[in-house]
C-alpha cells in the first residue's frame, strides 16, 4: 500500500510502485484529464506535475511519486498561474480536438511557475516534445505569451 498525494488530497493505493503514475491517475483514482497517447514518453499527453515540475506520467514510477505533490490538470483550478494558462487557452481558442491539452496546459504552467517572463525560445522549449496533432503550435505559444503578460500585470 503506497499513499500518492494527488492535488492536495492524499490518496492510498493497492498498487506496485513500478506501475506508471498515468495508470495510477486514471485507472485506480478516477481522474482521466491525464490522457494516454504514446506511452513513451515522447507526445506529452500524459504530462503532470511532480513537485511543481513537468513529468511524463506514462514513464513515471509510481514509487517515484510517493511523499511528493502530483498535480494533475484537474487540480489546476487551485493553482493562481494554473487558471491564468487555462484562461488564456480559452482567450486564444487554442484547442481544436483538445485531446493533447491537459499536457500542454500542464508544460505551460510548469513553465511559468519558474519564469513568468520567457522569451520565444523559452516558450519553444518549454513545450519541446509535447505534440498537438491539430497543429496548433502558433496559439498555444501565444496563449503563453498572453499568460506571462498576465501574470507580469499581477494577475496571479
Amino acid at each position: 500500500m503506497i499513499t500518492l498525494n494527488l492535488n492536495g488530497k492524499d490518496h492510498p493505493l493497492d498498487v506496485a510502485e513500478d506501475m506508471p503514475l498515468l495508470w495510477a491517475i486514471r485507472d485506480v483514482v478516477g481522474y482521466t484529464g491525464t490522457k494516454f497517447g504514446c506511452g513513451m514518453g515522447q507526445c506529452g499527453a500524459c504530462t503532470v506535475h511532480l513537485d511543481g515540475q513537468a513529468v511524463r506520467g506514462c514513464l513515471t514510477p509510481v514509487g517515484q511519486a510517493v511523499g511528493k505533490r502530483v498535480t494533475t490538470i484537474e487540480g489546476l483550478q487551485d493553482d493562481p498561474v494554473g487558471k491564468v494558462v487555462q484562461q488564456a487557452w480559452l482567450d486564444n481558442a487554442v484547442a481544436q480536438c483538445g485531446y493533447c491539452q491537459g499536457g500542454q496546459i500542464m508544460a505551460a504552467t510548469a513553465l511559468l511557475q519558474g519564469n513568468r517572463n520567457p522569451d520565444e525560445g523559452q516558450i519553444k522549449a518549454a513545450m519541446v516534445g509535447n505534440i498537438c496533432r491539430c497543429g496548433t503550435y502558433n496559439r498555444i505559444r501565444t496563449a503563453i505569451a498572453s499568460a506571462a503578460d498576465k501574470l507580469k500585470e499581477g494577475q496571479a
